[in-house]
């Protein structure tokens, strides 16, 4: 997707610009559109690359997210290669990047959680998703997208118990986030949320 381009609404667009008409028209043919997105949701089990993009795709119903579809498949078109590879080696450890978009979402405001867990060398899991409530700040943002991943971890622990695999502990959790390393690192402060609660 082009990254200086927000998609909205055309109520929001008309909303932010005074009720002036919006020069995006709604689709006429809307279930050629959801067709496509349907294909694209499909894909992202194997095109981790997509994910965020075709998310936040199936959002929406104007011409000007039909154009930004068709960016997509002409990108999937360019790049087959680019599909999940798994590694041959044999590693037992699981590593996991996760970061938040804060207040990403132009129309609720929500940020964007997204996640990418790594079995070894091969992408075993990943997710792009709008936070279900708003955040206050940035750090607050990052720390729901760290719950997230967790718990998305947690499962796949077990999961990967279940298969008769044994993985190597503690399991790395990459995030860019200072203030959400702290938080979590904080025995103290862990403390005090959960009495406060």
């Amino acid at each position: 997707m082009d990254t200086t381009v927000k998609l909205t609404t055309k109520e929001y667009d008309q909303h932010i610009t005074g009720g002036t008409p919006s020069n995006d028209e709604i689709l006429i043919d809307q279930g050629m559109y959801q067709r496509i997105i349907g294909k694209l949701l499909y894909l992202t089990v194997t095109r981790p690359d997509i994910a965020y993009s075709v998310e936040t795709l199936s959002q929406f119903l104007l011409q000007s997210h039909m154009n930004a579809a068709l960016r997509i498949i002409r990108y999937i078109k360019g790049k087959p290669s680019q599909g999940l590879l798994m590694s041959s080696s044999k590693k037992d450890t699981l590593t996991t990047h996760c970061d938040a978009d804060w207040a990403a979402c132009a129309l609720s405001r929500k940020s964007i959680t997204g996640f990418i867990i790594k079995l070894g060398d091969s992408f075993v899991s990943w997710k792009s998703k709008k936070q279900s409530t708003g955040s206050r700040s940035s750090a607050e943002s990052e720390y729901r997208s760290l719950v997230s991943t967790i718990a998305e971890l947690t499962w796949l622990n077990g999961l990967i118990k279940d298969l008769g695999v044994q993985l190597q502990l503690p399991v790395t959790i990459l995030s860019d986030s200072k203030a959400t390393l702290q938080i979590t690192a904080n025995p103290v402060y862990m403390r005090q949320q959960n009495t406060s609660r």
